[in-house]
Parts: C-alpha cells; structure tokens; sequence
C-alpha cells in the first residue's frame, strides 16, 4: 500500500507538470462531484480528476498512470445507470467534458467526426443543415456524451430499426491502456480486416480511451408519423406490439410505459398522456412519405383491433415532440414519486414479453416495492424502475435483491442482463449466470491481451477471477 502511494504521488506529480494546475483537481469538495455517477448507490472518491482537452494531454496521463502503475478511468457526462464510470479506489478520474468539438461533418460522405465529450443531441443539431442526423437516441441524449455511448454500446427508442452504438461507429482513434495510440476502423461502411471498431464498441472502458469517433449520419426521414395508444392492461399493450411485428411492419420504436411511469412523466413534463391508463404504447413509423402514409394506416388498424380504450395519432411535431417528451423524461420523472430508485436493464424475448411482465408485477408484491416498467418493446429490452426510500433501514438491500431476481428471470427466459446499460459494477454478479466459466476465461484472457496491468477502469464488467 505503501508502494501504491508513492507512486500515485509520483504520477500526479508529473502529470501536474503536463496539465495546467487548475485543471489537476484534488480538493475534497471537487472530487466529491466525480465520486459516483448516475447510480448513486456506489461512490467512491478518487484521488485526482484530471480535466484533459487534447488526444496528447489523455497520452500523457494514460502513459503516466501506465509507468507508475495507477489504475484510471474515464468519464464524460456520469450518465452510466451500472457505474461503468464509478472511480477506482487509489486511481485517478480522466475528465474528457471538455473535448467537445465536432472535428468535421463530411455531408457528401455522411459522416461526423467527434470528440468523445461530444453530447449526443449536439451531433444531430449540427447535422441538421445538411439534412442529416445521427440515430443512435439514449434517453439522457441531450448530455450523453457519445464518448460513454461507444463505451457502452447505448442504444434508444429508435434502436428497432436502428440498431445500437456499435452499428454507427465507422472508426475510432484510442488511447490504449498502455498509453499507445491507436486507430481503428476509418469512414467507409466497408472495412477490410478484423472488426477492432466493433470489438472496441461496448467494452466499458477496458480496452483504454476513444479520443476521436468517427459516426455515420443518415438522412432525415421525409415523413414520420406517431401513434399512441392506451390499454387497460399491460398484456394488452404486449399483445399489440405482437400484432405489429407479426404484421411485417417495422416501426422505428414501439415503447411502453406503465400506470406508474405514466403517472411520474405527467407530473414532470405534461405530456396528454390518457388518463387512467394502465399502460401506454408509443409506435413510430418513418421513411418515404407515401410508403410511411400506407404503413400508418395498417398500423392504424391494427391497433384498432388490439383491444386499445383510444388511439390518437400526433397531429402535427409539436404533439410528436410531447409524447416523446414524457416516454424520454420518465427516468428522471419517477423521482418525483420516490426519494430513490434502481433502474435495470434486463432483455427477454419478445415472445417472452408478457410472461416477463406478469412475474415482475408478482415479484413487485412479494416484496412490497413499487416498481414502474417503462421498455422498448420492439426488442424486448426491460427498464424497471424499482422505487425505494433509502432513508429506512435495509430498503436499499431489499431493492437491490428485487432487481437481482428481475436480472435472473431474464436469464432464466433466455435473453440478457443488459441491454444497453451496460454491466459496470453493477451487474458483476451476473455475467458468470448468463455465460459459461468458458466463456468468461476467454473474456477475461482478451482483456489481459489489452491490458495485462489491469489499469483501465478495474472492477468493472468482469470479477476478479
């Protein structure tokens, strides 16, 4: 231990005589704010926050912390719902908020090159002149960085039909663990060669730094049109989305919210939501006018057959903009019902989708805990919100064991313990439940391969052994 902190003392040293002083951070009360990210159960304070704006000052840090052995991790915005950005005991925090310059839009070959402290809205905004913008839509989008996006593969409402993260990375430039710089991937759809782009996509900080994404833009949809229905039962939202994909139709998001998340995003940002609702389905449609106009009217029709007390297309953007505005502040809004909350993030089958609901609810009364559903549907990813009062003696426990089951039903009906939050150090457990000690040895090899010191974001992902 002693050992550990002369050369702690050494690194930052050295990296104080690379950094400007008023970006080497070491008070108490700063360090405080990096302490946890966005689950605030797990804090830990690190011992510095080096705030970097260049590829060479993060070379710089990531090489020091690489010749004196000190553990680092990386972090944009905090938005991480596992702790993937939670510091390490003894380690330092490499802040990348202010490399947030969009390097270049090529609207010609619609591409986007980035910062990783780029916000994710902001690579739409900028597109927007060209009649381009970037799909990938994580709820936090409007101070997601894209950074933590790649990191953890984010997906979003629109990821039916759009796929994740990993599907619009075209090449990354990255600090390897080692401090080396590497590039990966370049700005074609089509590489030559091992995928390392998508190798390096949603491997949570373990494989070292994204210093410059290269993203690829799509043009803006000549037509969407939104739909939202309202069901007396949550059974009956999931057999409606059934109906929809076993119809041919491929929607660009098809949500649900429950009685619960419908209530706190009422409360929090007014959206018109049906009252008395006991769930709400959110189906959007996009592409060439004529095609979207013919596909909204089966769409229509199908909804109207599923059982629906209304269906109410968005009249015009304005009314569009407030559906989304509820389903995409639900996160925050059900704070507004409870002092605290876990948020998971299990997957099931689609198939599975009703039956996975139905044994949550149960799950919800055996423990007596409250518990808001609010998914994408479409792909069967599950984002329960357990509700709790960390103020009384062992809530937080009872929370945590209530999400533990949720994460095995998953498992248990074949699907995933994540389905774009990631696994951080909140989900360590239950990665070897899913994949075979195999399985993991080969993961655990790969980050070795990477990072034989073991100094890029430890203790996330993958236990010790």
């Amino acid at each position: 231990m002693a050992n550990d902190a002369v050369n702690r003392d050494r690194a930052l040293a050295e990296i104080a005589r690379r950094v400007p002083a008023q970006r080497v951070l070491t008070s108490p009360a700063a360090l405080s704010a990096y302490a946890s990210d966005a689950l605030t159960a797990f804090r830990t304070v690190p011992e510095a926050v080096i705030v970097v704006e260049s590829t060479d000052e993060v070379t710089r840090v990531v090489r020091t912390c690489a010749e004196h052995g000190v553990p680092f991790v990386a972090r944009g915005s905090g938005t991480s719902l596992s702790g993937g950005s939670l510091p390490v005991a003894g380690g330092i925090v490499i802040a990348l908020n202010r490399m947030n310059r969009i390097l270049r839009i090529d609207a010609e070959e619609r591409v986007a090159v980035c910062e990783p402290g780029v916000i994710n809205a902001d690579i739409s905004r900028a597109a927007a002149a060209h009649g381009l913008y970037y799909a990938p839509d994580p709820s936090s989008q409007p101070v997601c960085t894209i950074g933590g996006n790649v990191a953890f593969n984010s997906g979003g409402a629109h990821c039916l039909k759009y796929g994740m993260t990993s599907n619009h990375v075209l090449g990354l430039t990255v600090v390897l663990p080692d401090g080396a710089v590497a590039r990966l991937g370049g700005e074609s759809l089509d590489g030559v060669g091992p995928d390392l782009t998508g190798f390096f996509v949603g491997s949570e900080g373990l494989f070292g730094i994204a210093v410059e994404v290269v993203v690829r833009l799509l043009p803006r949809p000549e037509s969407v049109r939104t739909v939202l229905a309202a069901y007396d039962s949550l059974a009956a939202a999931g057999d409606a989305v059934a109906r929809v994909v076993a119809s041919g139709l491929l929607p660009a998001a098809m949500e649900i919210m429950d009685a619960l998340a419908i209530e706190a995003a009422e409360a929090a940002a007014h959206p018109g939501y049906p009252a008395g609702a006991s769930a709400v389905l959110i189906v959007e449609l996009d592409g060439e006018a004529g095609h979207v106009d013919a596909e909204f009217r089966r769409l229509l029709a199908l909804l109207g057959d599923s059982g629906a007390r209304s269906v109410r297309p968005a009249a015009d953007e304005a009314e569009r903009a407030r559906i989304w505005k509820g389903r995409k502040s639900a996160f925050s809004a059900v704070g507004r019902l409870s002092p605290d909350y876990i948020v998971q993030d299990g997957v099931v089958p689609r198939s599975r989708l009703g039956a996975a609901l139905a044994e949550i609810d149960l799950l919800s009364q055996a423990y007596g805990i409250r518990v808001a559903n609010v998914f994408h549907a479409g792909d069967g990813n599950l984002h329960p919100l357990i509700l709790y009062d960390g103020r009384e003696g062992g809530a937080l426990e009872r929370a945590e064991r209530l999400a533990g089951e949720i994460l095995e039903l998953c498992i248990r009906m074949g699907g995933s313990v994540t389905g774009e939050h990631g696994v951080g150090v909140e989900k360590l457990a239950y990665l070897p439940r899913m994949f075979s000690s195999d399985d993991m040895s080969l993961m655990r090899a790969v980050r070795d391969a990477v990072d034989p010191a073991g100094l890029a974001n430890p203790g996330k992902m993958l236990s010790p052994t």
